[in-house]
């Protein structure tokens, strides 16, 4: 098969979908399938070197954020024009994996219909709870991101209206011959709002072989010294690093703590654990040391809630032998088991109040977590995890769902 994946951002650039996308990239390849990805150039220091052994379509961009690590390009029919160019030296298309939420998956979209091809629509994004994490303009925001879906997307599928996240993904799936999601606790969500009838869970994954190496590499007991936390992600609102940085420092505990990543939090962070011994920032690291760091704490920490569509970051700790405090019930229901649950804050309280309860839960989970390391009694994340979460069997998965999409043609 030739599969054209279609994202918002370019697959050098940093992102939990870029790192999933990249993998299913490359198993699909191992496996005897073609793949081309089409998504904006990249501008600046990173920008693609062009090493993908011409598997790249790199679309006319504009850069969007000041470190010029992200870009977009407008869907218009000038965009198609230079898309339909660049495939004309590509073999035929047999299917568009759209594994995007914007742009991208407006001109993934324009692009199937045009050529006649059907589509499978990976959701990465709960669109309505990432807007309102950062801006208070949210719900304009949506009534204008669904108005230009419905522009970019005229006559694709059956027409939807609505003003809010779910009409939103309800629009881009409409194109859709098959939708799939990360989670199931996304999938079925996605199915209580009517986005899609079914839609298949196809856990992202990890890298067979450096899941492997990293493995390998791990001492076989547990180096000694105070217990190890890491915390890895997008410095932004949504990922709630600050308040755990708060509840980090609140709960008191002799720990060493890791932060990887960057954002626009960054200076903020590290004014709240400024002269707080033991934290450490890495910055931005590579995919496989990334692993290796994971690999080596005691306990990752994922302190989102209600914005993850997975959580890849604990899912790939589990698999590499490392427990996880988890914020989001969602995200631990999914784990099953082998984590420090946060409890949760209930539903009858909000805005401070609500705050305030969730920095209490998790400085009591902290210091729970930190005597269970220190004890020798962490918690062991489930076998079952390791082996669901392996990308050749992701892989396989994906493609039982393609052949079933191209079976119906």
């Amino acid at each position: 098969m030739h599969i054209v994946f279609f994202g918002d951002q370019h697959l050098d650039s940093l992102g939990g979908a870029q790192v999933s996308m990249r993998l299913q990239r490359e198993f699909l390849e191992r496996a005897g399938h073609t793949v081309t990805v089409v998504a904006p150039k990249m501008h600046g220091s990173r920008s693609s070197t062009g090493t993908h052994g011409g598997a790249y379509v790199d679309l006319p961009s504009t850069p969007i954020t000041l470190d010029r690590e992200y870009s977009m390009t407008w869907p218009g029919r000038a965009t198609d024009r230079f898309l339909d160019r660049a495939m004309t030296r590509r073999p035929p298309v047999d299917l568009v994996h759209v594994q995007a939420d914007f742009w991208g998956a407006f001109i993934g979209h324009r692009y199937a219909q045009r050529h006649g091809v059907p589509v499978v629509h990976t959701m990465h994004n709960r669109v309505d709870v990432g807007i309102a994490a950062v801006t208070p303009l949210h719900r304009p925001v949506l009534a204008v991101l669904n108005a230009w879906r419905g522009g970019a997307m005229r006559g694709i599928g059956e027409p939807v209206r609505g003003a809010d996240g779910w009409a939103f993904l309800r629009g881009l799936a409409a194109g859709a011959s098959a939708v799939t999601a990360p989670s199931t606790h996304f999938a079925r969500r996605l199915e209580q709002h009517d986005v899609f009838p079914r839609v298949d869970v196809i856990w992202n994954g990890i890298d067979d072989d450096l899941r492997a190496q990293t493995l390998a590499a791990r001492p076989a007991a547990r180096e000694p010294g105070r217990p190890r936390f890491l915390w890895l992600g997008r410095m932004s609102p949504e990922k709630r690093l600050l308040p755990f940085l708060d509840a980090f420092v609140a709960a008191g505990i002799d720990a060493e703590l890791e932060i990887i990543g960057g954002g626009g939090q960054r200076a903020a962070a590290e004014k709240i654990v400024r002269g707080h011994d033991g934290v450490r920032f890495a910055g931005r690291l590579t995919y496989p040391q990334t692993l290796e760091r994971i690999a080596a704490a005691d306990a990752l920490v994922q302190t989102s809630i209600g914005f993850e569509t997975q959580g890849m970051t604990p899912f790939e700790a589990a698999t590499l032998g490392t427990p996880s405090v988890i914020c989001d019930p969602d995200i631990a229901a999914e784990l099953g088991g082998g984590l420090w649950a946060v409890p949760d804050a209930g539903a009858t309280a909000s805005g401070r109040e609500l705050e305030a309860r969730r920095l209490a839960a998790l400085t009591e989970t902290l210091r729970l977590a930190a005597s269970d390391i220190a004890a020798g009694t962490a918690p062991t994340p489930v076998p079952e995890v390791a082996e669901a979460f392996r990308q050749s069997s992701r892989t396989a998965a994906m493609v039982e769902v393609y052949e079933r999409v191209l079976a119906r043609r």
